[in-house]
């Protein structure tokens, strides 16, 4: 299959994730919003009968990440895969590396040669790489399934790069999407349109080499179209960003640009890539979890700034996605002499 419209290779799309969508959720509209409950969220068992109720994922300190130009040993740059092995089963909740190898250019089964990890699923030949097996020795990583990816569809553009996250979700990359969780997203066009993928066994906050451990995961998710004319006095009341729920918390996302397809203008799409800020990202989460406090509690603007600095936690959620992520995480319990 020669590549058509974006010319990256066959199954080409824009951006680089593996996604399940769009799914049309029927009675959505505009201005309702749409609670998507994560039931499950499991590593998918490997297919090879040798590696029975195992998994595997990928790791990939790649170009993109936040270390890349600041290496200390050679050679300099590289990219850096690193497999893990994952129970299936669940009997055990952590991840072991297996080995790691630096990437090598590999050629495609179109015959594209890719000196970089720039288009997902390109077979590696083995042959050209060198395994460095016994590392991370003694370290068991602990198993966050989520989902990276998970979202609704702008109104702002018919085809979309998957990689910056926006108002209406997508890749957020923070590891608190998983099983418990619900995320309530603004929709945006008819149908929400939701997509799922990117799915992880394991992330920090940050995702700072460029990835998590990248892995196979079987999703089930229940969802909840919440109308426009119920939410009034209630929490999604107003609510223009993806906000997450747990059974503690209340997590706010803020990014570099709250929907950089308007912030941007026309060129939004490129110009994401050059302007991330961290700054910019904290800022955002800050007016809203600020906006969260004086509507949902009813607190004034001095009630709401003095709470966020002695009781709410501003993380890093990822620098890596072209528009940067800080989320903002609040305990129930605060409020529980209500």
């Amino acid at each position: 299959m020669k590549p058509t419209l974006f010319g990256r290779g066959a199954g080409e799309g824009l951006g680089v994730h593996i996604c399940t969508g769009p799914v049309y959720v029927r009675g959505a509209e505009p201005g309702d919003i749409l609670e998507v409950r994560i039931v499950d969220a499991r590593p998918r068992p490997c297919a090879n009968p040798k590696y029975k109720g195992k998994s595997f994922g990928s790791n990939a300190a790649a170009w993109w990440g936040f270390h890349y130009k600041d290496l200390l040993t050679d050679p300099k740059p590289r990219e850096v895969i690193t497999i893990y092995e994952i129970d299936a089963s669940g009997e055990r909740n952590w991840a072991q590396a297996v080995y790691n190898f630096q990437w090598t250019p590999q050629t495609d089964p179109s015959g594209v040669v890719h000196k970089i990890i720039d288009y997902p699923g390109v077979p590696v030949d083995h042959r050209t790489v060198k395994e460095n097996h016994g590392i991370l020795k003694n370290v068991r990583v602990p198993i966050r399934p989520h989902f990276g990816v998970l979202g609704l569809a702008p109104a702002e553009a018919d085809i979309v790069d998957s990689i910056p996250p926006s108002y209406v979700g997508g890749n957020i990359d923070d590891w608190r999407i998983g099983k418990g969780a619900t995320m309530y997203y603004p929709v945006a066009v008819r149908g929400a349109l939701l997509s799922a993928g990117d799915s992880h066994a394991a992330q920090g906050d940050s995702e700072l080499a460029g990835t998590a451990i990248e892995c196979s995961l079987t999703g089930t998710f229940q969802l909840i179209v919440r109308k426009k004319d119920t939410l009034a006095g209630t929490t999604l009341n107003g609510l223009n960003y993806p906000l997450l729920e747990t059974q503690d918390e209340w997590v706010l996302h803020g990014f570099t640009y709250p929907n950089y397809l308007v912030d941007l203008g026309p060129k939004a799409q490129s110009e994401i890539y050059q302007k991330s800020s961290v700054d910019l990202a904290m800022r955002d989460a800050f007016r809203k979890m600020r906006h969260f406090l004086m509507t949902t509690k009813s607190l004034n603007e001095n009630e709401a700034i003095s709470l966020m600095s002695v009781a709410v936690d501003f993380g890093i959620t990822q620098v890596v996605d072209g528009n940067w992520g800080v989320h903002a995480t609040i305990r129930k319990s605060i409020f529980a002499g209500a």
